[in-house]
């Protein structure tokens, strides 16, 4: 099925919408960051300040990105927007309310992926779209638009302790494969991470809990 929006008119969104809502770009990166200090120098008290982060992304992306911005040129985006909120509500239920997600980063090989995916996310992903033609502010900036933001979460629930809820995976995993959609119908090669980042953050996630934290074994390695 054809999109209803050209590779053109879909960078000109992201051109208009940087433009629009800078300097915003330059706080999801300091929340990125300090999302990633939090997980490593991780405290009880720290993990449902990750979580508040999420909340916070998940939902400006929500509500201003898709509802402002990307439902000029896709229809569908009000449902976009609405997934994104109801994450957005996800994260705080889980991580706020119950407390289920904490963020700590292991030695074991799903803290080494998840290190790759915030990586990607936050510092790969902009180069990539750099040097194939679109970049800043034609292309999707780290943490207010949804592709960077469902790459990192899947770094950050790769860093998780404890079984990760599945409804928690599921809104991004569904993304995942409408990225990688796009991503092939028009050119921005750069979201093929999106796709990466679910099928091994899934797998990895969905894996048998319990083996030694060491690189190299199939295993979360937590208590």
């Amino acid at each position: 099925m054809d999109l209803p929006f050209t590779a053109e008119q879909f960078l000109d969104v992201f051109d208009r919408y940087n433009q629009a809502i800078w300097p915003a770009q330059l706080a999801a990166y300091v929340l990125g960051v300090l999302a990633v200090l939090l997980s490593v120098y991780s405290r009880p008290s720290t993990d449902k300040l990750v979580s508040g982060i999420l909340v916070v992304l998940w939902l400006w992306t929500g509500l201003v990105y898709h509802w402002q911005f990307f439902a000029a040129i896709n229809p569908v985006a009000a449902v976009f927007g609405a997934a994104f909120v109801g994450q957005a509500l996800v994260w705080a239920f889980a991580g706020l309310v119950r407390g289920s997600l904490r963020f700590r980063i292991g030695r074991d090989l799903p803290s080494l992926a998840g290190a790759v995916f915030v990586v990607y996310a936050m510092v790969l992903y902009p180069i990539i779209g750099h040097l194939l033609g679109h970049g800043y502010p034609r292309s999707p900036s780290f943490g207010v638009t949804p592709c960077p933001l469902t790459i990192f979460t899947f770094g950050l629930l790769l860093w998780s302790r404890g079984r990760v809820p599945s409804y928690v995976l599921a809104i991004p995993l569904a993304w995942s494969f409408i990225g990688i959609w796009a991503a092939v119908s028009l050119g921005i090669v750069e979201d093929i991470g999106l796709f990466v980042a679910a099928l091994v953050g899934t797998t990895l996630l969905s894996g048998p809990a319990g083996l030694p934290t060491t690189f190299g074994r199939w295993g979360r390695g937590y208590a």
